[in-house]
């Protein structure tokens, strides 16, 4: 978890601008069920009116509460009203708080109306005032003996209490002749129009937070690709050996999308819930139910359950991803070595291979799902149970009248918002453990140390006006964690203007000797420099800016046929593209195409043939103008014609540049100025092809091999005996 919100940390201000509208949300959501509280209590219940402080009051029954009103609270009262007008009716002042005048008149109201509508009643009004009038008893005996009889009454909550003084008021309004179908009418309006207007912003917030989450999420997704691609293109071949290519695609596809699901459903759910609950228990203490405790234990049992099933999942989805890694490693071979595959009638045994990788997925996939199950149905149960708990106890306070229906009624909507905020948050814990494991996967490619790395002060300008002189000082290298160095004490030059040539036999160390040049690796000994710089002091950009690099395999991209020639950079014209084409023999098959430069490539070229894909790739390396050509066994799938006619044209081309190529066949380097003879990761000759026939056995060995007596005895070679 701790890695998906590090990969949010640079969009603060969107996730606080999500927390801002959740929290307005919030407010709304939880709004609704006091309104509707206030319909069934006030609307219905009280006839619209919801303050024992009555709007307007006749004179008379203001004076007749007085009665049971100490002095004090007479004078606040009296002071809250206006002068009777000429019908004798007084009107609350606009600057008077109602709350404060219902607070002092609700036991009063509660009394005289308790009076008024009980015909047992010992005394009327007019006997009490003609008593405290004679002086038989006090007022404050009178207000004593009302204490009394309040607790004779039985525990009446405050809420029953501003039932009766309200019902108090809704009398005093029928004496004065108003309609109270139109009050409670004007009520209802009122509150349902402020009902309306709730659920219209929380419908805004909640389309502004999906949009906001949605666009975070699919921003981070792309800056997580852009980021895990960029560290792969500083990968050497020690980090791709540690990190599958099946798998580098199953981080930057599949685990990015785990990550940007779980991101809005964060931004938009998770965080969520915690708002609901802070604001639901604020509003659920406010309806003084006392059946807080309810919601305490809900969560509970709820957290209890999602900790107990994550965490016999959570091992399952670690693994899981490792499946996924090992069935797109095993599909992409398939896909890759069909031709293969079907040369050695070999389908039975693949479709076993995938079938145990997708077996073992399955079966990992389905205990995890079955673990999963068990959530709904436990939490539905905790869910109802809760309603039935609150029914229950809240039935017993409304007998009680301790609490309305309008507040139990609330009580139970706060509670399932709550849980159900809480529900949604289990819900996507099914999915946070396997997002966390593709987050820890993301940031184990971040966080790799690379093995190879620029100087802190590249030396680039010592070789920007060089000529290419590539020089081999006693290098040695071994691949990392191999106890055998695959080449040992390498020391020669390559000039300008000459070719070097390099051959042996397979497994000697060639293209290992190569790959050393663009540092695709760095050496385990010795140093290798390109003007006379170290190319460790140089960085990788300009060094390999100065190299023209044709691979085994010549490697195509989907594109164009333009477009590969013209991979080598932007600077590339379209008269270098069509020169390095006539060079590299390869007008002839484009011309044949109707769309000529633009004809299309499929992925890695397999819409051409292997001889075509060669002279592409060497056109690609021509067209860059490089000033170090390394031909890595580049001419293998040509014809012998074609083979010659590409060597000559690239010798004329190449006369100021530094040429080195591997090769396997004697033809292709029969004219190089200097050839290296390899054995065992060692030059056990240097020369030219003359010198090393008579010199070198090894080379000898591989001459005799590829070409007849007659051949040999025409190039003069001697026996080495």
């Amino acid at each position: 978890m701790k890695n998906i919100v590090k990969f949010l940390k640079g969009h603060n201000l969107a996730v606080l601008l999500i927390v801002l509208l959740l929290i307005g949300q919030a407010y709304c959501d939880l709004s609704l069920p006091n309104y509707t509280s206030d319909i069934l209590n006030v609307g219905l219940q009280q006839n619209g009116i919801d303050s024992a402080a009555p709007d307007t009051v006749r004179a008379e029954t203001l004076e007749t509460l007085s009665l049971f009103m100490p002095d004090a609270d007479v004078s606040e009262v009296d002071a809250a009203y206006s002068q009777a007008d000429a019908a004798g009716i007084r009107s609350l002042k606009e600057d008077a708080d109602p709350e404060r005048i219902g607070e002092l008149l609700t036991l009063p109201e509660s009394v005289l109306f308790q009076m008024q509508n009980a015909p047992e009643q010992e005394a009327s009004v007019e006997q009490i005032q003609a008593a405290i009038a004679s002086g038989v008893m006090t007022k404050e005996q009178f207000l004593d003996g009302i204490h009394e009889r309040m607790v004779a009454y039985g525990d009446l909550s405050d809420s029953y209490l501003k039932q009766i003084a309200v019902s108090f008021v809704a009398s005093e309004y029928e004496a004065q002749g108003l309609e109270l179908t139109k009050i409670q009418n004007h009520y209802l309006y009122t509150v349902g129009f402020k009902m309306m207007v709730m659920a219209l912003l929380m419908t805004i917030t909640a389309i502004a937070t999906g949009y906001i989450a949605s666009r975070t999420s699919a921003q981070v997704g792309m800056d997580l690709r852009e980021q895990i691609y960029s560290k792969v293109m500083q990968f050497t071949s020690a980090e791709m050996e540690r990190f599958s290519t099946a798998s580098l695609i199953t981080r930057s596809t599949n685990d990015i999308q785990q990550i940007q699901m779980v991101i809005v459903m964060m931004l938009r759910m998770v965080a969520y819930a915690p708002i609901l609950a802070v604001f639901g228990i604020i509003r659920v203490v406010q309806t003084g139910s006392g059946m807080g405790w309810i919601i305490i234990l809900a969560v509970v049992l709820l957290s209890a359950l999602v900790g107990i099933l994550v965490g016999i999942a959570m091992p399952k989805f670690k693994i899981m991803q490792k499946l996924v890694d090992r069935l797109n490693l095993v599909s992409r071979e398939l896909l890759t070595g069909v031709m293969p595959i079907r040369a050695f009638s070999r389908e039975g045994y693949e479709e076993q291979r995938f079938q145990r990788a997708n077996t073992d997925l399955y079966e990992t996939q389905l205990f995890t799902n079955r673990a999963m199950t068990f959530m709904m149905p436990l939490m539905m149960f905790i869910m109802n149970g809760v309603s039935v708990l609150i029914v229950w106890v809240g039935a017993h306070k409304v007998d009680l009248g301790t609490i309305q229906v309008g507040d139990l009624t609330a009580f139970i909507t706060y509670s399932m918002v709550i849980v159900m905020g809480f529900l949604m948050l289990s819900m996507i814990s099914v999915i946070l453990p396997r997002a966390g494991v593709a987050a820890d996967r993301i940031m184990e490619v971040l966080d790799t140390d690379i093995s190879l790395s620029d100087p802190a002060q590249p030396k680039d300008r010592d070789v920007q006006y060089g000529g290419g002189a590539l020089s081999f000082v006693d290098v040695s290298f071994a691949y990392p964690g191999a106890a055998d160095c695959a080449l040992e004490h390498i020391s020669f030059t390559a000039r300008p203007g000459e070719v070097t040539a390099i051959i042996g036999s397979t497994g000697c160390g060639k293209s290992t000797l190569l790959n050393l040049i663009p540092r695709f690796y760095d050496v385990t000994s010795g140093y290798i420099t390109l003007d006379g710089t170290d190319i460790r002091n140089l960085s990788q950009r300009a060094l390999r800016d100065a190299i023209g690099y044709v691979p085994q395999k010549g490697m195509l991209f989907s594109g164009t046929i333009e477009s590969n020639i013209k991979y080598g950079g932007e600077q590339i014209t379209d008269a270098d593209m069509r020169e390095a084409a006539r060079i590299a023999q390869a007008t002839d098959f484009i011309a044949e195409k109707p769309e000529g430069f633009d004809a299309a490539i499929a992925q890695e070229g397999s819409n051409v043939s292997g001889g075509q894909r060669q002279r592409l790739a060497i056109a690609r390396a021509i067209a860059k103008h490089p000033k170090i050509y390394l031909f890595d066994d580049s001419f293998s799938a040509l014809d012998y014609k074609t083979d010659l006619k590409l060597r000559t044209e690239l010798l004329q081309y190449t006369c100021d540049s530094t040429v080195i190529i591997v090769a396997q066949r004697i033809s292709t380097i029969l004219h190089a100025d200097k050839i290296l003879c390899m054995e065992d990761g060692r030059i056990v000759g240097a020369g030219t092809h003359e010198e090393l026939m008579r010199s070198c056995k090894t080379y000898r060995e591989i001459a005799e091999s590829q070409l007849s007596e007659a051949e040999l005895d025409g190039m003069g070679g001697e026996d080495l005996g």
